[in-house]
């Protein structure tokens, strides 16, 4: 005669560790929302306040904005219309020793912020009179590489006046101190214009960090001329 045995299921902790699953999961998924969000927060909290002149209640990029190419600096100033770049110098590189950048390329070939910065055509080479101006691409300052031109302008929200980025043009180096950073809209193209009683360096980018809601303006003064 064969005997059976029963053995009875606890559904209690059958159902305890169901919980237990689902509360790991919301974890995960608070984690990652706050990974992505925190620097648009810590940005507004914290540097905003630095450049209070002009402030922004959503870092939110337009839906229409999501589809349009932004390694591609033509697309940044939409009402500027960027053509072609007539330079002598097809490219010189910058340094940034607040950020570890160090001797990044700077085109005067083309657009492509994928591949290097890019030196805004009609405006002066670093060294030269009037007002240079370079674009570089941003991403979530997590994701910062130094070597990859997609992030490398990342963490350009860090930097402060009196901090120094670095130029050199055929074997001559030019460095500029810091003196403003501001935040302007798209539409905004005052960032380009010239003055030649001194020689300055603009960097642009795209702000609050992960989004190209504005744009990031850095400015610095030659030290020597």
């Amino acid at each position: 005669m064969s005997k059976h045995y029963y053995e009875k299921v606890d559904s209690q902790r059958k159902y305890r560790g169901l919980r237990a699953a689902s509360l790991l999961l919301s974890l995960v998924g608070l984690t990652i929302v706050a990974y992505v969000f925190s620097p648009i927060v810590s940005w507004q909290l914290f540097v905003g306040e630095l450049i209070a002149s002009d402030q922004f209640t959503a870092p939110i990029p337009a839906f229409g904005s999501i589809f349009v190419d932004y390694t591609d600096a033509k697309n940044w100033f939409p009402k500027l219309g960027l053509g072609p770049i007539p330079l002598e110098v097809s490219s010189y590189t910058l340094s940034i020793p607040k950020l570890g950048i160090a001797h990044a390329s700077v085109s005067s070939q083309d657009y492509n912020l994928a591949k290097h910065l890019v030196h805004y055509g009609g405006t002066p080479l670093p060294g030269d009179r009037g007002n240079t101006v370079v674009f570089g691409h941003s991403t979530l300052p997590q994701l910062f590489n130094k070597n990859d031109y997609k992030t490398i302008f990342a963490n350009l929200f860090k930097l402060r006046v009196g901090d120094t980025v670095e130029a050199e043009v055929t074997g001559i180096m030019y460095r500029y101190r810091i003196e403003k950073v501001s935040v302007v809209n798209p539409d905004d193209t005052s960032v380009f214009s010239q003055s030649y009683d001194r020689s300055s360096l603009t960097l642009v980018t795209c702000t609050p960090p992960g989004t190209v809601w504005k744009r990031l303006i850095v400015k610095g003064v030659l030290e020597t001329l």
